[in-house]
């Protein structure tokens, strides 16, 4: 009999706990406000109000209760940022207008935007011969020239030895998802990766950039066989000191990395591309050898 009564009492006080309320507090949900842009163009002057030629602007948000800030170019999304700095090249020979959005986040997701237009010129032309190369005058299909030591591998952040800390052996990534990967440099601008449904990357920046869809497996850092469908973007030619093939959006070259999807062209010839770029943790150099298909 005790022990009923002692049930009943805990089946009393369970009852009673479930029909209260939960109770939770959250910290105050704040739009941000007063969101201010400056805007720099490198060498501007009463001379040249839209810059020297070199196409980089300088862009300054700041907004109070803000977390993070987006900034979209001409519809295009070019970073989220929570400094509210972006340095950003235009390549487009000439002088350009371009939209830009910022958008000013804060907390449960709240926002402000602004637009604004920029006036910039950008003066570089391309080695012509290097278009040629890379477009064979109209279209030109790359691969992963996967038959050579080298082809793929890393070293230290602004290294100059290729593959200086580890280089893949003649088809040592057979299987990954990359040497059935086809590269289609155009002459109008675009750039279409045939992926053949799957890539080889970097896990952290692939889940980062391009999302977790649950497929690949993983070894190591790297993940193999992520699923991915064809696609399609841009590319132009910049010299910031050094000649450069710029890529938009998530294009990228053999192994994704993340970063500014900006690769050096160290060397070329008429079949061959030699290319490095920093990855987006700025942790490797990556060094690539593609050839003409």
């Amino acid at each position: 009999m005790k022990n009923l009564k002692y049930l009943s009492f805990l089946t009393i006080f369970l009852l009673f706990s479930a029909c209260e309320e939960d109770n939770y507090e959250f910290g105050p949900i704040t739009s941000p406000t007063n969101l201010q842009v400056n805007v720099e163009i490198v060498g501007s002057s009463s001379e040249n109000p839209n810059g020297d030629g070199t196409g980089v602007v300088y862009f300054t948000a700041s907004a109070e209760n803000a977390i993070s800030y987006e900034f979209i170019i001409d519809g295009e999304s070019i970073a989220v940022t929570t400094s509210g700095i972006l340095e950003h090249t235009f390549y487009t020979v000439g002088v350009n207008s371009y939209e830009v959005i910022v958008i000013a986040s804060g907390t449960a997701g709240n926002s402000t935007s602004t637009a604004l237009l920029v006036e910039v010129l950008a003066t570089y032309e391309p080695p012509a011969d290097l278009v040629e190369v890379l477009t064979g005058g109209s279209s030109k299909t790359w691969r992963v020239k996967s038959d050579v030591q080298n082809h793929f591998g890393l070293g230290p952040p602004g290294g100059l030895i290729p593959c200086e800390w580890y280089g893949a052996g003649p088809e040592e990534k057979t299987g990954v998802g990359t040497y059935d990967d086809r590269w289609i440099i155009n002459s109008d601008g675009t750039i279409n990766h045939v992926t053949n449904g799957t890539i080889f990357g970097r896990t952290a920046q692939v889940h980062a950039d391009l999302g977790n869809n649950g497929t690949g497996s993983t070894d190591g850092a790297d993940i193999l066989n992520y699923e991915y469908a064809d696609y399609t973007e841009s590319w132009v030619i910049t010299d910031p000191g050094q000649i450069s093939i710029n890529l938009s959006g998530n294009m990228f070259f053999t192994y994704y990395t993340g970063g500014d999807h900006v690769y050096e062209i160290w060397d070329y010839n008429d079949n061959e591309l030699y290319l490095k770029t920093l990855d987006g943790a700025a942790e490797f150099t990556w060094w690539f050898i593609l050839v003409s298909d």
